[in-house]
């Protein structure tokens, strides 16, 4: 069979087009010719429209066969399939299709930005198959030289008219290109290069992805966050086009109406909020203190309970079990408990080991938990009998013989 002429080569603004079918096999068509992007190089396939005399179907997703040059179409399930030799227009769903050109045309311009601030910012892998894109560079760029990829490519696309040109050479004279990383493929190469009114490249690389004419069309350029990779590589988070205008218009609406919640100007957001933060920082400190002194004060209430104090929280009280534990006088064994089942043994009593006895109980009682010998905490299907079941088990364990001393 021979090769698809590939019309998104050529045109990557072509969203019509007539051909034929070459074959059928499954809900897959060939065709002589197509203006379809085929899933490749990071980039996610065309979807669109297929007709035929008698027929169309959707397509819902595409292919290419390497070595053979043979692009495959899936149409979706419902209805019958055009015959080979069928002839068929096509239809690419242009919003899709512009999303992906800012996307590529992003990563491109993107990627020769951070080369430009460090050439130790070499490309690793990339990914446009959603609105946030990444890059995974080498080097280790820091915040910094995120900082100055992002403001040196705001000056191209703002200031420079960046024109895209789409040569197809010979393998043998890519030597007389500035290629921002070797080509991984041989033989008639296509080249996606963004040139200035001078003639001077922005950027060279060998790519069979669709791309914007203009680079400034692309904009703007977001870097949303950078995240550490397994391998030493760091992920580079962006949005380009449409998607971050729209994210940054929809992220300025939020912040609005934040501001306007603080009562104060959009500027000053950080600043508030800083001190909000701070506020609640404070708040949750002198909130611990409180639970403390409280905690203390029920346990020291059941002072004259003997070695072994008990005690139940009530229901608005449970955030004080793990303070309450901590405040076991010397010499004693408290047990504590809540009426939603969490419950806990702390233990200042050499006899008593706390988180042997809270499994021990817990066993009885249902539940999971665990702890050391001075303090074990855990849950319980039956929060109810619990209590009873560690007095019981604090108490024979005082009551039992001690061997003498060594």
């Amino acid at each position: 069979m021979r090769p698809t002429e590939r019309l998104d080569f050529t045109d990557p603004l072509m969203l019509a087009f007539t051909a034929q079918v070459l074959a059928v096999q499954g809900q897959e068509v060939a065709l002589d010719a197509s203006a379809f992007y085929p899933q490749s190089g990071g980039q996610n396939a065309d979807t669109g429209l297929l007709r035929w005399t008698g027929g169309e179907a959707r397509v819902t997703d595409v292919r290419v066969v390497k070595g053979e040059g043979v692009v495959w179409h899936t149409l979706d399930p419902d209805g019958a399939l055009p015959t080979p030799g069928t002839p068929v227009h096509g239809e690419i769903d242009a919003g899709r299709r512009w999303r992906h050109m800012q996307r590529h045309t992003a990563e491109h311009l993107l990627a020769q930005a951070f080369q430009r601030v460090n050439p130790a910012f070499e490309v690793a892998a990339v990914s446009m198959g959603s609105a946030e894109c990444h890059l995974d560079l080498k080097g280790d760029p820091a915040d910094t030289h995120v900082q100055a990829a992002e403001a040196l490519l705001r000056e191209a696309l703002g200031r420079t008219e960046l024109t895209l040109e789409t040569p197809i050479v010979p393998d043998h004279e890519l030597h007389r290109y500035p290629l921002r990383r070797e080509a991984k493929v041989g033989g008639q190469v296509r080249l996606v290069i963004f040139r200035d009114a001078s003639g001077e490249p922005f950027d060279v690389s060998a790519c069979g992805g669709t791309h914007v004419p203009r680079a400034a069309q692309c904009g703007p350029v977001v870097v949303l966050r950078t995240e550490r990779q397994k391998a030493g590589l760091t992920r580079v988070v962006f949005m380009a086009g449409e998607e971050a205008a729209a994210h940054l218009s929809g992220l300025h609406r939020r912040m609005r109406a934040l501001a306007q919640d603080f009562s104060v100007p959009v500027e000053r957001l950080p600043e508030r909020v800083q001190a909000t933060v701070e506020d609640l920082s404070a708040a949750q400190a002198e909130a611990e203190r409180l639970r403390t002194r409280l905690a203390a004060a029920l346990v020291q209430a059941q002072a004259d309970s003997g070695p072994c104090l008990t005690l139940t929280l009530d229901p608005e009280d449970t955030s004080l079990l793990t303070p309450a534990l901590r405040q076991v006088p010397a010499g004693r064994v408290l047990i504590a408990c809540t009426p939603d089942g969490g419950c806990g043994i702390a233990s200042a009593h050499p006899a008593v080991p706390a988180g042997e006895v809270l499994r021990e109980v817990l066993a009885v009682t249902g539940g999971r938990g665990g702890g050391k010998p001075d303090l074990a905490q855990g849950r319980t299907e039956q929060p109810g009998l619990f209590t009873r079941a560690a007095v019981e088990a604090v108490q024979a364990r005082l009551s039992a013989p001690r061997g003498p001393a060594a």
